[in-house]
């Protein structure tokens, strides 16, 4: 693929991503739903581009994103440090598009959004935040080999959390503690060791639209090029209890099924025509494994694309159906490939 090529691919991706009315309904009040929502949002959004992804292959690279940023949430000095791995990815994201400059003000828009939105929370909030986070990710231990080589990531799919390195920002380095008498006076000292290696850091990172993070959590992992891996970990019951959930009834589910289609909505899609046949992303070494993961994989990880249906009236059926009507594209099939485009590759690429 051409360098030509990867700009057109990625400036679609992202024009679609960053869409107007999808960054509205994105940034609304709501209630935090379902993993099978959020991979509903995740496929339509994949296939509102040019490219196209089988079901292996979007398995893959849903595992690829859940794992990654599930680490980086996890992994925050502070709470309020998710706002900065965010940072990072839009920095990132600008980087792509530095010479589309309409593109680049969407994006920069975004950036507004995240700043009047969040930059103003208290510690408390941010570390809600956090929490609700990590606890809708935390029974998905899906093993990654980049995270296993660097020894981030244990063999049962459980992130490893380090000792040594930078204290969060504003904090002091482990090893002492201070008592204080009734009137606030300190009155006795005690030290102790620690096993771990710990500095202080020498700045906090920026908040603003423009400047250096400091964070490293939320830039380039694929900075040096290799093969990533997916892998399931977890046991029988682990796959039942998820099983569970992707049946058992959500409460919320009308409301959510009614953002849901507001926000998918908003997408606007890229049907190929003419000259341009759309663009086919595997992330296996050949088809053949394309297919045999898409065969072999547990059903209750695949968190398959739900059908809205949120009520009952016909004229919000109408609409709905419009919406879905829109958004199924028909996938693109060109001619077997001995390997298939490397995301990775292409990533490292740009």
């Amino acid at each position: 693929m051409t360098h030509v090529g990867k700009n057109h691919l990625m400036n679609d991706i992202i024009t679609t991503m960053f869409n107007k009315k999808f960054m509205e309904e994105l940034f609304k009040p709501q209630e935090l739903y379902s993993k099978k929502a959020l991979r509903t949002v995740y496929d339509r959004l994949a296939h509102a581009s040019i490219m196209r992804l089988n079901q292996a292959s979007m398995d893959k690279l849903y595992d690829l994103m859940t794992m990654a940023f599930k680490y980086q949430v996890l992994l925050c000095p502070r709470p309020k440090d998710v706002l900065l791995v965010t940072f990072n990815h839009l920095d990132a994201i600008k980087d792509f598009i530095r010479d589309a400059p309409s593109i680049l003000n969407q994006v920069d828009e975004t950036f507004r959004l995240l700043i009047e939105t969040y930059g103003s929370l208290s510690a408390g909030e941010f570390q809600l935040i956090r929490q609700t986070l990590l606890i809708f990710f935390q029974d998905m231990h899906i093993r990654v080999s980049i995270f296993l080589k660097e020894k981030v990531q244990n063999s049962n799919g459980r992130f490893v959390l380090p000792i040594s390195g930078p204290v969060p920002c504003g904090t002091e380095i482990p090893g002492l503690i201070r008592m204080f008498n009734h009137n606030g006076d300190e009155v006795k000292r005690t030290e102790f060791t620690t096993d771990g290696n710990y500095v202080i850091p020498q700045r906090e990172g920026s908040f603003d639209l423009y400047g250096d993070r400091v964070l490293k959590l939320g830039t380039n992992m694929y900075s040096v090029t290799r093969p990533v891996e997916t892998h399931m970990a977890g046991s029988s019951k682990s796959l039942a209890s998820r099983a569970k959930e992707n049946t058992a009834p959500n409460p919320l589910a009308k409301e959510e099924m009614n953002f849901l289609a507001r926000l998918i909505g908003g997408l606007e899609i890229k049907k190929p025509g003419g000259s341009e046949t759309g663009f086919r992303l595997n992330l296996f070494t050949t088809d053949e494994e394309e297919e045999h993961a898409a065969l072999t994989r547990p059903e209750e990880l695949s968190y398959k694309v739900i059908n809205i249906e949120a009520t009952q009236e016909p004229g919000r059926q109408e609409e709905l159906a419009r919406i879905l009507g829109e958004l199924d594209v028909a996938e693109q099939r060109p001619a077997r490939t001995a390997k298939g485009e490397d995301l990775l590759a292409l990533m490292d690429g740009l």
